[in-house]
């Protein structure tokens, strides 16, 4: 289940680049062998909205679309070879009101768009 949800996350981060990633495998249609992708050089999460994109699709079956649309914009840095999303906490109505809480995080590898940590902090 695990490879097949990676493999998911994987090709839907090179189509939104417009690449085609390929699974490859030696051993035949119902071998057990495990498949390997590829993507291009150059990384298949290239940019801040890819990563983004990822993460939400991600993160909506764990916390739920309402969720996870509540913490919209998500922003995305580049930490070395990963990108780390976070959500955004909602705007104060009130000047000087505080906001308590915290949002949910995803981790990708730009290489190859694997989901390296999904947590959500209070």
């Amino acid at each position: 289940m695990t490879i097949v949800f990676q493999a998911v996350v994987t090709a839907l981060a090179c189509i939104s680049m417009g690449v085609a990633c390929v699974a490859q495998s030696s051993g035949p249609a119902n071998s057990t062998e495990e498949a390997v992708s590829v993507c291009p050089v150059r990384a298949c999460v290239p940019d801040e909205k890819t990563a983004v994109q990822i993460a939400e699709a991600v993160l909506i079956p764990v916390y739920g679309e309402k969720h996870i649309v509540s913490e919209r914009p998500f922003t995305a840095r580049l930490q070395g070879d990963r990108w780390v999303v976070k959500g955004s906490l909602p705007k104060s109505r009130k000047p000087n009101e505080l906001i308590f809480g915290g949002t949910a995080i995803a981790e990708i590898s730009k290489q190859d768009g694997r989901i390296l940590a999904v947590y959500h902090l209070k």
